[in-house]
C-alpha cells in the first residue's frame, strides 16, 4: 500500500512501503537498510525496482548516510550512501531523490514552479534539531519560493503508538513550552504518547510552509503493511544493532 500526496505530483513522488520486493524472511520484501544483514543482491534489486517506478536506475538516486541530524546538504550529483547528512535538495530533474524510514517520518517537498525538490529524514531528534527547517531554508537558497512549496509527511509511528519517557517530553519542553500540546499521558502513568508528524507539520508551518499533507498512516500496527524498528523491537527480531528493514520515500523534478 504506497502513499501518495495529493499536493504533490502524483508521478514524480511515492512513499513506498514494504511490499513490492525481492527480500525475504523478517526483511519481506521491499527492504533498502544497507546495514541489515539482509542479502545485498537483494537489496540492490529492490533499489532497482524503486527506481524504475520513475523510470530512472540506481545511477539516479541521491541515497544518503542518515542519522538523527540536523544536515542537509544541495547535490547536483547522484550519490550513493557516502554523504552523511538526513536531508537533501536538489534542482536537478535527473536525480531522485530518496529518504529511508522505518518509523521516523519522511518528509518530501518541491517548489515545481522554480525547479526545486527536497527530502528530509524527520526522527524526533532530527526533527527537534531542525531538519525540515533546514531543508527548507537550502531549498530557497536555491532559488524556491515559501508560497511555491508543498511539503507532504508521510507513514510514519503515530501518536498511540510512539510512547516516550519524560526525559525526551522534556526536552521538546524546554524548546517551547508549546510542544506539551503534542504529548498525552500514557495510560500506564509514566510514559507519554508523542505526536511525531503533528510536531513535524508545526515545525514546516512554523518556517512559513502552508501547503502541507500530513497522511497519519501509522507505520507500527502490522497490517499496515509498513516495516517498524519499533515493533520489530518488541518482537525481539532485531538481534544486533541496524539490523532492521527500511522502506523508502522518494521525489523528483
Amino acid at each position: 500500500m504506497v502513499w501518495q500526496s495529493t499536493n504533490l505530483h502524483k508521478a514524480k513522488h511515492c512513499f513506498f512501503d514494504s511490499e513490492g520486493g525481492v527480500s525475504r524472511g523478517k526483511y519481506t520484501s521491499l527492504n533498502t537498510n544497507l546495514s541489515s544483514r539482509d542479502e545485498p543482491k537483494n537489496i540492490r534489486r529492490n533499489f532497482e525496482i524503486i527506481a524504475a517506478y520513475f523510470a530512472k536506475t540506481p545511477k539516479n538516486m541521491v541515497t544518503l548516510r542518515q542519522g538523527v541530524s540536523d544536515k542537509a546538504i544541495y547535490t547536483d550529483t547522484p550519490t550513493w550512501f557516502e554523504v552523511y547528512a538526513d536531508g537533501v535538495v536538489t534542482a536537478n530533474p535527473d536525480l531522485l531523490l530518496g529518504i529511508k524510514t522505518a518509523d521516523c517520518a519522511p518528509v518530501l517537498l518541491a517548489d515545481y514552479k522554480h525547479g526545486v525538490i527536497g527530502a528530509a529524514h524527520a526522527g524526533w531528534r532530527g526533527a527537534y534539531k531542525g531538519i525540515t527547517d533546514n531543508v527548507v531554508r537550502l531549498m530557497l537558497e536555491y532559488g524556491a519560493k515559501l508560497p511555491d512549496i508543498s511539503a507532504a509527511i508521510g507513514p510514519c509511528m503515530q501518536q498511540g503508538s510512539f510512547a516516550v519517557q519524560d526525559d525526551m517530553r522534556q526536552v521538546l519542553l524546554d524548546l517551547s513550552a508549546e510542544n506539551a500540546r503534542f504529548f498525552t499521558a500514557d495510560m500506564d502513568g509514566v510514559h507519554f504518547n508523542f505526536d511525531l508528524s503533528g510536531y513535524v507539520e508545526n515545525r514546516l508551518k512554523n518556517i512559513g510552509v502552508e501547503n502541507i499533507e500530513n497522511c497519519r498512516i501509522d507505520t507500527y500496527p502490522p497490517q499496515n503493511g509498513y516495516f517498524s524498528y519499533r515493533r520489530n523491537t518488541h518482537l525481539n527480531l532485531i538481534d544486533v544493532p541496524k539490523d532492521y528493514p527500511t522502506q523508502y520515500s522518494c521525489i523528483c523534478l
